[in-house]
């Protein structure tokens, strides 16, 4: 169970499908935002939530926006820390070639929410070899 609080006059995220991962984020403005191409903006979302420890609230674009508009959260995943009871915000981004008109309501993002480990760093004078080694970046052919 998510604590949370809905300042927006919309319903709560919910799931499209039974099988859904993500929960659909709505905007909470006052009227439409257009977003010229190139341009990045901050989206409120009208929650606070409070999540329990060691859980973590991913916010993801939306698959139908990116595809069809060129439209995605700019630093995807965004992550909601356990600790933040702030407004949930989502910053997108228009990769488009033209502009996008946002309504109050629409769904921008997915909200999924996921466990997650702390680590610890170990300080060591090398690490194991592996088959891979240091290969990196399109090592293992085409992109």
């Amino acid at each position: 169970m998510i604590r949370v609080i809905n300042d927006s006059p919309h319903p709560l995220p919910e799931y499209a499908t039974p099988h859904s991962a993500g929960l659909d984020l709505k905007a909470h403005l006052d009227g439409p935002v257009v977003l010229q191409p190139g341009e990045r903006r901050l989206i409120p979302t009208g929650l606070r939530m409070a999540l329990p420890d060691g859980w973590e609230a991913q916010v993801r674009p939306r698959s139908g926006l990116a595809l069809k508009h060129g439209i995605t959260v700019l630093n995807s995943p965004g992550t909601v820390d356990a600790d933040y009871r702030g407004p949930v915000g989502v910053i997108l981004v228009n990769l488009g070639s033209e502009a996008f008109e946002i309504q109050p309501g629409e769904r921008i993002a997915q909200l999924v929410f996921a466990r997650y480990e702390r680590a610890e760093w170990l300080l060591v004078e090398e690490l194991d070899a592996t088959e891979r080694g240091e290969g990196g970046f399109g090592h293992s052919g085409r992109g």
